[in-house]
């Protein structure tokens, strides 16, 4: 039988629509309002072929970290289109494209804060 799950958003806005504050949810797997500073979402149209997108960061996130999230997230891309597409010499590609990224952008110096 099948089940359904849910993964919630909340994001509170400013008066100008900015993100101020942003939590997300996902009961199945322990996670409850979890606080995050940005996401990036991507769904993909079966019927129309084309995907959407819902990019969001709050006010407060440093560019710095922005640079390192984009960084994390072509990562995970490279990583997905591997996985689902088992073509290597396309995934070698994206991960010479990460490296330069983190390269020109001196991603090895970034410190997490603790």
């Amino acid at each position: 039988m099948p089940r359904k799950t849910a993964i919630t958003l909340n994001i509170t806005l400013d008066d100008n629509h900015t993100p101020e504050k942003m939590h997300w949810s996902a009961p199945d797997g322990g996670v409850k309002q979890q606080p995050m500073e940005a996401f990036f979402l991507s769904t993909w149209d079966k019927e129309t072929q084309e995907s959407a997108r819902i990019d969001l960061w709050s006010k407060e996130m440093p560019v710095d970290q922005m640079q390192v999230f984009v960084h994390q997230t072509l990562l995970g891309l490279r990583e997905s289109y591997l996985r689902a597409t088992e073509d290597v010499k396309m995934a070698e590609a994206m991960q010479q494209f990460c490296d330069f990224f983190a390269s020109e952008r001196n991603l090895k110096q970034v410190k997490k804060n603790t």
